[in-house]
């Protein structure tokens, strides 16, 4: 099973958006204190929509105790991983998969990373930009996951119209 990691976020529009991703995704999201924000915030509720009931949400108070409770393999995004998010197997779909991203601020801690060292990983980008916006990262990452995965349950068409909606709009008459 694959999971989201947000440890000590700050920004509340990012964890909405993220746990909109989330829902999305079928994608359990742990969260580790302190935070930044109430979960009650309005900017969470809007930035999640109305998807914020259906995720599948879990609050720690520390790293510890998250540690101690969840156990799998455990992927660090940080920028000062060397190894690329897409050189990493995730096509295990029986392993307990978590994706740890830091805070907005300071990123994780180098003292949780030092002994992760061979599990750190980051996305690629220009040496014009630090890092890229949390809830952005995590949409990259999982679904590289879920893609490795063949995208697991995920629907590949479109619910909520006509699957055909495509070829019926180009077979009309104008």
């Amino acid at each position: 099973m694959l999971n989201i990691v947000l440890y000590e976020p700050e920004i509340p529009q990012n964890t909405g958006n993220i746990m909109r991703t989330c829902v999305a995704t079928h994608t359990p999201l742990h969260l580790i204190k302190p935070l930044g924000f109430s979960l009650d915030e309005k900017e969470v509720r809007r930035s999640g929509v109305n998807y914020i009931d259906k995720v599948d949400l879990h609050v720690y108070e520390n790293i510890e105790e998250f540690f101690n409770k969840n156990k799998g393999t455990y992927y660090f995004l940080t920028r000062y991983g060397k190894t690329p998010h897409t050189e990493f197997d995730y096509s295990n779909k029986f392993e307990n998969i978590y994706f740890i991203f830091g805070k907005e601020s300071t990123g994780i801690p180098l003292k949780i990373l030092k002994p992760h060292l061979d599990k750190c990983l980051r996305i690629p980008m220009t040496k014009d930009v630090r890092a890229l916006n949390v809830s952005n990262t995590v949409a990259i990452v999982i679904y590289e996951a879920l893609r490795q995965q063949d995208y697991l349950d995920l629907l590949k068409y479109e619910p909520h119209k006509d699957k055909d909606i495509i070829e019926h709009y180009n077979n009309r008459v104008e």
